[in-house]
Parts: structure tokens; C-alpha cells; sequence
């Protein structure tokens, strides 16, 4: 055992924390008190909880910078292109593909494009439905009419429910 409290390294760890203002957890004597060790960790947890939150709002903030910065990025970068582009001879008039002009019209209306194709689509799929509903309904009239007109010609009439007598009595 060390006979000097000076050469104790446990005593210099204490005398540390002590000038910082509060108690190192486990220096001191533990406290029997359930509900001194309640209220503590329910202390500690809602210090975890405020860490946490504090953690995940910075992870956020990092995040959301970080998507700036690509997308400024990725702006510049675009508008470089469209420089070099322009200023280009070969690119501007002179080739055979489209103009970079024509080229960023046709990117801007692209989602225009997608929803006029979706909508003649479902346009086509609607009329085909009806035509199919169309059909379906002619081709049942069709086979009803020979049933009916041969009822007809008979002069038959059509079966009739019977009543039972041990009802009425």
C-alpha cells in the first residue's frame, strides 16, 4: 500500500475533480438510497437525451451544408460547361446536333414531356376500357334477345314460384 497520500495517484485524480466543482462519480462513498440512485438516474438519462438531440441536430446541420456545398458545386460546374459550350464554334451552330440552347429547353421540359405521355396513355388505356365495356355490353344483348323473342313465340310465360299450403294452414 502506498504509506504517502502525496504518491497516491487516486488522490491526485481527486484533487482534480474536486477544484472542477463537482464529485467524480465512483470517488466517493456509494449511497444506499434507492431513491438518491432514482433521482440520479434519471439525472443521467435526461443528460443522454439532451446529448443525443444536441447530437443528431449537429449531425443535421453538417448534412444539410454538405448538400449546399454539392449543389453549388455541381451549379458551377454546369455553368462551366455552358460556357465552354457556347463559346465553343464547333458546338454552338456549325455541328450537327442540337444547340446548347435547345439542349437546356429540352432538359427544362422533360417532366412536361413524361406527364403528357402519361396522360395519353391513360387516355388510350380509358378508351380501350370503353370500346371492351362496349363490346361486352352489345355482345349480352345479342344473347338475351334470342331468349326473350323465343318466350315469345311460344306463348309461354315465364315459370311462376308456387306457394305451399302447409304455410296457410
Amino acid at each position: 500500500m502506498i504509506t504517502n497520500p502525496s504518491q497516491d495517484p487516486m488522490q491526485f485524480v481527486r484533487s482534480l475533480w474536486s477544484g472542477a466543482g463537482f464529485a467524480m462519480p465512483g470517488m466517493v462513498a456509494p449511497t444506499f438510497s434507492t431513491d438518491d440512485l432514482s433521482k440520479r438516474i434519471a439525472d443521467l438519462k435526461a443528460v443522454e437525451v439532451w446529448l443525443r438531440m444536441n447530437l443528431s441536430m449537429l449531425q443535421m446541420a453538417i448534412q444539410g451544408l454538405e448538400m449546399q456545398q454539392t449543389t453549388l458545386s455541381t451549379v458551377e460546374a454546369v455553368g462551366k460547361m455552358v460556357r465552354s459550350g457556347s463559346e465553343s464554334d464547333g458546338f454552338e451552330g456549325g455541328g450537327d446536333g442540337p444547340t446548347v440552347g435547345e439542349t437546356w429547353q429540352r432538359a427544362a421540359l422533360w417532366p412536361l414531356e413524361i406527364m403528357q405521355h402519361m396522360q395519353d396513355r391513360l387516355q388510350q388505356h380509358l378508351q380501350e376500357a370503353e370500346a371492351e365495356a362496349a363490346k361486352t355490353a352489345a355482345a349480352s344483348k345479342k344473347s338475351a334477345a334470342p331468349k326473350t323473342s323465343a318466350a315469345a313465340s311460344s306463348g309461354k310465360s315465364a315459370p311462376r314460384k308456387t306457394v305451399r299450403k302447409s304455410a296457410k294452414a
